[in-house]
């Protein structure tokens, strides 16, 4: 009988920010893949534009990264909006990202600053982890999403970064590292 905790879907989650300060800088997308965690299989996706409340606090190499004209954002919707749609989705899921650590600490701060419950799992998983063990004794030349997806022989992220397409790229490399 399988563990309980493998039977819950993983949230491949990417978010895009105006900055690397979750005190200080906003979330302006998120991104999501929802994947059945034995068959790699995609349940569910998001894939979301938030208004930030107070831009003039970006980094205007934030902006640059992931390509920010608010122009692009006229029907992006309230980071509380973004957060109780991300909530449901992900409910009791496991948070997965390529840079845990980041990705989660805007989530993270984002359901305490709307005043949510964080709806998911209290486990990480770290894709990084998945790809430093998998690769360790390769020539990878680094642990980019894109050229992590390039060594394995997949399509690179597109640019600018978008928070769906780290998702599904994210999405690629653990299928290509969990179910090969």
């Amino acid at each position: 009988m399988a563990i309980e905790i493998f039977e819950r879907p993983i949230a491949i989650t990417d978010v895009e920010t105006t900055g690397l300060d979750p005190q200080k800088h906003e979330i302006v997308e998120i991104g999501l893949v929802l994947v059945d965690q034995q068959t790699g299989k995609v349940i569910d996706t998001l894939d979301i534009k938030v208004k930030p409340e107070h831009i003039e606090t970006a980094d205007e190499t934030a902006l640059k990264v992931n390509g920010y004209k608010a122009a692009d954002w006229q029907a992006a919707v309230s980071i509380i909006e973004a957060m109780t749609l991300y909530g449901q989705k992900v409910e009791n899921a496991i948070f997965c990202s390529h840079n845990v650590t980041f990705d989660w600490s805007f989530i993270s701060a984002a359901f305490k600053k709307v005043g949510l419950k964080n709806t998911l799992d209290y486990h990480r998983l770290d894709l990084f982890s998945l790809i430093w063990a998998k690769t360790r004794d390769s020539d990878i030349e680094s642990f980019s999403l894109s050229k992590v997806a390039q060594f394995l022989g997949l399509p690179e992220e597109p640019l600018p970064h978008r928070a769906i397409n780290g998702a599904r790229t994210a999405h690629e490399i653990y299928k290509k590292i969990t179910h090969s």
